[in-house]
């Protein structure tokens, strides 16, 4: 078992011929970059290339290897870092990704380097909230329609729609359920109340738009939905412990729109 982690964590790692496993109590997400490598959990084996991922919930033993020359893009997730919906991690499943998370991917990997210290504490939740971001634009996921709730689909409403007030009974009424059903649903999917997740995630999103020195501070705050500059830096700090000023000084710059 791997020692605790309390923030995202993001390396470039190769992959062995030999089949090796693990397990760890954080979430994992590996992003293929170049060549190939093969991962089984469970008794269910896939490979992927630079147009796939694995994902892999904390706690799942995994069993990995690959034949050729490759390289992975790895991000360690605890539970309660970037803001992701906990269903995404319901199960262990390779997925298919689209050109433009490729893209992300080769982006960041451009700035790790190989080993477990890939990038530091500020670049790699920066970057790892900009990977999950655009991740979960791309999640076409059926886990939770039995259930009733599109947590993808809900996610995205949530990040499309950052800057403005959370309504929830709009936004349960449009999802089909009332006030209470949809609460009790959204806090099963999402592992917390609606508007602690959209605080997260306004903050995670803040940190993608960080990285472009064109955008000020007053503008990323509104973007995100914070009524100005200094509600917006007094949540940015308490979070991550400096000010979005600090943090700007050597983040990891990522394309925008993505």
């Amino acid at each position: 078992m791997s020692a605790p982690l309390h923030r995202p964590a993001v390396s470039l790692r190769r992959y062995e011929a030999a089949q090796a496993s693990d397990v760890h109590d954080f979430h994992q997400i590996v992003l293929g970059l170049d060549g190939s490598m093969e991962m089984a959990v469970d008794g269910n084996g896939a490979r992927i290339d630079c147009s796939g991922a694995w994902i892999i919930p904390a706690g799942a033993r995994h069993d990995y290897w690959a034949d050729g020359d490759n390289r992975q893009l790895v991000l360690d997730l605890p539970a309660t870092s970037v803001a992701v919906p906990e269903r995404y991690f319901a199960r262990a499943r390779a997925i298919a990704i689209d050109p433009r998370v490729t893209q992300a991917v080769a982006d960041v990997a451009r700035h790790a380097r190989f080993g477990d210290a890939s990038l530091s504490d500020r670049v790699a939740w920066q970057a790892a909230a900009h990977l999950c971001g655009a991740l979960m634009h791309d999640t076409d996921d059926s886990i939770d329609m039995m259930r009733g709730l599109d947590f993808a689909r809900i996610d995205r409403w949530l990040r499309l729609h950052l800057s403005e007030p959370l309504r929830i009974a709009d936004l349960a009424a449009h999802c089909g359920f009332g006030m209470r059903r949809f609460h009790q649903l959204f806090n099963e999917a999402f592992g917390e109340t609606p508007h602690r997740y959209l605080h997260r995630l306004r903050l995670d999103t803040a940190l993608t738009l960080l990285a472009d020195p064109r955008t000020s501070l007053t503008d990323i705050a509104l973007d995100v939905g914070f009524a100005d500059q200094s509600a917006f830096t007094h949540a940015f700090s308490k979070r991550f412990g400096i000010s979005p000023g600090q943090w700007r000084n050597g983040g990891f710059r990522s394309p925008r729109g993505v």
